[in-house]
């Protein structure tokens, strides 16, 4: 299947982080900030906080909607993740300590400045 430039730029945009949790937000919304929360984590994990902050949810399709969600966005290289006793492990890839290094002016090609 061929995408064109507009498919293609709505499949792969940079996902949106939610700033807070809210009841009324899709499945991957909610799925996206528990995944942000934790940092780091499993689909089982993420599951898990999302259980955490709507109780009562219908936890019967949660862990495989969860995986589904995280696995798909993960192949399509939107999420970062490794593999750790067995599991995968996501995360969102974000900086979130500031650059300690600095630049060596003279270090630099000419013209590359």
């Amino acid at each position: 299947m061929t995408l064109t430039d507009e498919q293609f730029r709505e499949e792969f945009k940079p996902l949106q982080i939610p700033a807070a949790f809210s009841v009324d937000d899709s499945q991957e919304d909610k799925i996206l900030y528990a995944l942000a929360v934790l940092e780091e984590a499993t689909a089982t994990e993420v599951a898990d906080k999302l259980e955490e902050l709507q109780p009562g949810i219908k936890k019967d399709r949660l862990l495989e909607s969860t995986s589904e969600y995280l696995e798909q966005q993960f192949r399509k290289g939107l999420l970062n993740g490794g593999e750790k006793d067995g599991e995968t492990v996501y995360n969102l890839s974000k900086v979130t300590r500031a650059n300690e290094g600095g630049v060596d002016p003279d270090l630099l090609l000419p013209g590359v400045d």
